[in-house]
């Protein structure tokens, strides 16, 4: 079995990745604002999830350890 341990800032910071990620991606397909706007919001925040992805996932992937049954 693989574990992983996270503290709660660390889990509060993926979740809020995740949270932007999905913002970016709700409103690149979003018809509410004008195409230029919600163009340029929804790249911004779908940038920021990705690029703050990156090393969250290196923390976590790094913490990961095989314990036995």
């Amino acid at each position: 079995m693989i574990t992983t341990e996270l503290r709660l800032p660390e889990l509060a910071l993926v979740a809020g990745t995740r949270g932007l990620l999905g913002a970016g991606i709700g409103l690149l397909v979003a018809d509410k604002l004008s195409d230029e706007r919600r163009k340029g919001i929804g790249w911004a925040l779908l940038a920021t999830g990705v690029l703050t992805t990156i090393p969250l996932a290196m923390i976590v992937l790094g913490r990961r350890r095989r314990r036995s049954i």
